[in-house]
């Protein structure tokens, strides 16, 4: 008997020949679905219209037939000169949105130079030390014209004051940027690692950016709260809105005890989701989600707006999915679960390109990524109409499941005091999600075409790679090093000693961080300081 078996929020392990048929969440998928499967739910009730409480139909009231989703493609490598060279190449091909990627320094709040940082700089992402850095990614590129996605959490009111900086610098005033900060910490102590400082501080500086974009950048999206990366890391749908959704009641109840007014900083709150390719349920896990977060931001926090009550989101396709075996496979994949995520009424997407299972997408994955969001916009229909699959005996059903499974976890979360407390918990309980799917894989109970079935010996993996070439690395560590030496030197020691020394008190933070950066400071100069008042989180074992 699996661990698995009992869990309501993960498929049993039952084998390829047991007749039954589970979603990941372990919900069990009838043959056929009819009346007496919604005769129980007040469907006036949980549906509403489109635009109104409690949004499980969309938040606005005629959805792409007014505007389609931003169309934001995930994008950054080596350098910072490269990375605007793709980012002008995406506006160029109707991206209407970026996201950038940042390497794994950058997300740790560490200098390139940094001995640490050896071989990792601009992998994963763009490297992002100084200001000089922010200003040549958006070299060209209107910030006043653009919405900017941001992928960065422990450090990310760092880089949200540098891109704020640019602008400045562009003429833009800050009350014209449009974007989104991913500044999500919580996830990262349960699902993907890149955390600096314990929770009680990441938690405060999570909170200065709400209040500091109320105060400056008031258009901004101050946090994405991700399930994104619990999804990778190899949770149910029923678990991605559970713990998303607990850990946004986290932010929210963080920041109202910091003497914030609700209705004054949750609409500007978004949310990441992982988009799979079991078509059904990821549009039920939507629309449930939109239902819960609708009712706890009224009931549980009295808010009033109903755009605090809004749950808007964006997407990204499941990197996760993709296969590194027969990888063009991927593009049907990724085309799958962007109809999905339109289906289910996201407000941006991002398509991953079929190679990155292999490495960073080409310009040519790049390219058919984002003409796969084109087509299902102008030609699968998923846009001519609000919420297409409503009334479906089985999606409503499947919603209505999703809802109550979910909220189950919301509560055992709130009985352990909360998502800080209950760290432990959800790791767990992702954990269990993800050895079970290995073993459905394992036995060939989970098909994965080209992988477990239908494998193809003799077919050639070799496509064309993109390969940061290690020089980038050489040249990045250079120009940081003229950077620094360039400085006014007393000017930056004391900027740093003004930010640790605001470190033991409770003001916004963001305030003496962009004095700091404005001076010259770089990301690790400035991590660095709160790293030595704060110290850093430890993961128990």
């Amino acid at each position: 008997m699996s661990t698995t078996e009992n869990k309501p929020t993960i498929a049993p392990i039952v084998g390829p020949d047991d007749e039954r048929r589970f979603t990941d969440s372990g919900i069990e998928q009838q043959i056929v679905y009819g009346p007496a499967d919604i005769e129980s739910l007040d469907l006036d009730e949980r549906l509403g219209e489109p635009g109104q409480y409690p949004f499980t139909r969309g938040v606005h009231a005629e959805m792409y037939r007014s505007r389609h989703w931003t169309m934001r493609q995930y994008a950054g490598y080596a350098s910072a000169t490269e990375t605007n060279e793709r980012y002008r190449f995406l506006i160029e091909h109707g991206s209407t949105g970026l996201s950038m990627a940042f390497d794994l320094p950058t997300q740790l709040g560490r200098d390139s130079d940094d001995p640490l940082c050896e071989g990792e700089v601009g992998r994963t992402g763009v490297a992002i030390d100084t200001i000089d850095d922010m200003r040549t990614c958006f070299d060209q590129i209107p910030l006043d014209k653009v919405s900017t996605s941001m992928t960065i959490n422990a450090p990310a009111g760092v880089l949200l004051l540098l891109y704020e900086l640019v602008a400045e610098e562009q003429g833009v005033d800050s009350t014209a940027l449009r974007g989104t900060v991913q500044n999500d910490i919580l996830k990262e102590y349960i699902g993907r690692g890149n955390f600096i400082y314990p929770a009680e501080q990441s938690m405060r500086l999570t909170t200065d950016v709400f209040d500091y974009c109320k105060q400056r950048v008031p258009k901004w999206n101050t946090i994405s709260i991700s399930g994104y990366h619990m999804r990778e890391k190899g949770c149910s749908a029923v678990q991605e809105v559970g713990f998303t959704i607990a850990n946004g009641i986290a932010y929210v109840q963080s920041a109202v005890e910091a003497g914030l007014d609700v209705d004054e900083f949750a609409p500007r709150l978004a949310f990441f989701f992982n988009g799979h390719n079991n078509v059904f349920q990821e549009v039920a896990k939507f629309r449930a989600a939109r239902k819960i977060w609708a009712e706890v931001m009224r009931d549980r926090f009295g808010a009033k707006d109903p755009k605090s009550m809004m749950l808007r989101f964006h997407t990204q396709t499941g990197g996760v999915t993709l296969t590194a075996q027969q990888p063009m496979n991927n593009v049907v994949r990724v085309a799958l679960q962007a109809f999905a995520a339109v289906s289910g009424g996201t407000q941006s997407l991002h398509t991953n390109g079929f190679d990155e299972a292999l490495a960073l997408p080409t310009e040519r994955a790049a390219k058919i990524a984002l003409r796969t969001q084109q087509i299902v916009a102008y030609e699968s229909g998923a846009a001519d109409t609000v919420d297409p699959f409503a009334g479906s005996y089985f999606i409503e059903a499947l919603t209505a499941e999703i809802e109550d499974r979910a909220r189950m976890l919301i509560d055992k979360v709130d009985e352990l005091g909360g998502s800080v407390q209950a760290l432990e918990f959800i790791k767990k309980e992702v954990e269990e999600s993800a050895f079970g799917y290995h073993k459905r894989y394992e036995i060939g109970q989970d098909i994965v075409v080209g992988v477990n079935k239908f494998v193809d010996e003799n077919e050639s993996t070799d496509v064309d790679l993109l390969r940061v070439d290690p020089q980038s690395e050489h040249d990045q560590v250079a120009r940081l090093k003229a950077f620094k030496a360039a400085r006014d030197q007393a000017e930056v020691a004391a900027k740093l000693q003004a930010l640790k020394d605001a470190a033991k008190t409770d003001v916004n933070m963001l305030f003496p961080m962009r004095d700091a950066l404005k001076v010259g400071c770089s990301i690790g100069e400035v991590c660095g300081a709160l790293r030595e008042e704060w110290g850093e989180y430890k993961e128990t074992l």
